[in-house]
């Protein structure tokens, strides 16, 4: 699909910095929405989003250690 080309290409022309501002942005609309949700929702909500921020954070951190410890053949240039 075209829109996961542009997403593909998009990250890898980012920096750090970027992707970063963009995680920031998501985050900004999380919190909008979480103080959208009824009060007697919130357990329920709290605990799906909790789901899904692990699902997503384990494997990204396990991406991130496995890189840092990686020995690398070149040098990095940025």
């Amino acid at each position: 699909m075209k829109l996961f080309d542009v997403a593909d290409r998009y990250c890898k022309e980012s920096s750090w910095k970027t992707l970063a501002l963009l995680k920031f942005c998501l985050f900004s609309i999380g919190l909008i929405v979480g103080m959208q949700v009824p009060k007697e929702k919130r357990k329920v909500v709290c605990a799906a989003a909790a789901a899904v921020f692990l699902a997503a954070y384990i494997p990204l951190m396990a991406k991130l250690f496995r890189l840092w410890t990686k020995k690398s053949e070149e040098p990095y240039e940025h």
